[in-house]
């Protein structure tokens, strides 16, 4: 979609320096950019290849300057620069229409606008909100509750009776409302614990190809309004995640362990179960999170198992040192030695 610089401006409430008729058309990074791409800026130190860009048009900060471009002032430049592309650059069509090989139960209701893919399969009793997207070969299984203006990618898979809110992202290979893993020892072999709970995933969620969502197993898994989660995050029974966290990627978070708002967990973290997550916590990648325990509101952790950062930064770097002190230690044993002789 081509828009002008002033038009721009406008939508993202900026101070237009320079032509406001220039067309705009697309976003880009300094060095892939046309003519016609947005670009941004957000610190001194990206100047030089904004300046060198072919992009006319630049996203700046207060008190940066860049000669010889149209420039548009904002005092978040990268967070305007999102919602540029999404004004300029709409989301990719998932599915057009209702597919003939799509299997659609009767008893399905299907809102207008509603999209279905080649080979998607939607059992009874399902409802889908208006204008989503379900892609080729997802299944909706007996009794699943989808919002409005949802895209589900290819392959996604929702268990009966999992439910989805409004503009809900699912990418590929994501599965909603597996049973969680439960299970209780006879003393001879290991017996299923029930799995007959729910889960519910709230408005604007984005969850990436291939996680997986466990439902409860007596009660609900919930993952609240406007939390994104990574490729291969793992999320088990009666787990619930707070409003805008973010997960990175192949994180696990086990059995009823809660998660705050506005938490930032790094990749490869584990959460092992029961555990507390306040809100506005930072769980550094690859950190451990022992049975059972709490992370304060705002505290950063690092490390296995997970502690605040300055003490993991102060136990990493004793740590480094083992090899020379262990050398030492080695002399000191030695000259102990000879002079006990």
């Amino acid at each position: 979609m081509t828009r002008t610089t002033k038009e721009l401006a406008d939508f993202l409430s900026c101070a237009l320096e320079g032509d406001g008729a220039a067309p705009i058309s697309g976003v880009a990074s300094p060095a892939s950019a046309a003519a016609t791409d947005l670009i941004y800026v957000d610190s001194l130190r990206h100047v030089d290849r904004a300046a060198a860009s072919a992009a006319k048009c630049v996203l700046i900060a207060p008190g940066l300057s860049l000669a010889g471009k149209i420039l548009l002032r904002h005092t978040d430049p990268k967070l305007a620069f999102a919602r540029a592309a999404a004004w300029l650059v709409p989301a990719p069509v998932i599915a057009r229409g209702i597919h003939p090989t799509a299997v659609i139960a009767s008893s399905a209701r299907l809102a207008p606008g509603v999209a279905v893919g080649p080979y998607a399969v939607i059992e009874d009793d399902v409802q889908v909100g208006a204008a989503s997207e379900i892609g080729a070969f997802c299944f909706l299984g007996l009794g699943a509750q989808i919002g409005e203006g949802c895209h589900l990618y290819p392959r996604v898979t929702i268990y009966a009776g999992a439910r989805l809110g409004k503009r809900v992202t699912l990418h590929s290979g994501a599965v909603i409302g597996s049973d969680g893993f439960g299970y209780v020892s006879d003393g001879r072999k290991r017996l299923k614990f029930p799995q007959i709970g729910g889960v519910e995933i709230q408005d604007d969620v984005e969850i990436g190809a291939n996680a997986t969502i466990d439902r409860g197993s007596l009660d609900l898994t919930q993952i609240r309004s406007g939390a994104k989660l990574d490729n291969l995050v793992h999320v088990a029974h009666n787990v619930t995640i707070g409003e805008n966290t973010v997960i990175a990627a192949q994180t696990g978070v086990s059995g009823s362990s809660t998660i705050g708002a506005n938490v930032m967990v790094g990749g490869q973290v584990g959460i092992a179960d029961h555990c507390e997550i306040e809100d506005g916590a930072i769980l550094g990648a690859q950190a451990g999170i022992p049975t059972g325990k709490t992370i304060r509101r705002g505290q950063l952790v690092w490390g296995t198992p997970a502690r605040p950062l300055a003490k993991f930064k102060e136990q990493f770097a004793w740590l480094a040192r083992l090899p020379d002190l262990a050398e030492r230690l080695k002399k000191l044993e030695a000259g102990m030695l000879t002079r006990g002789k």
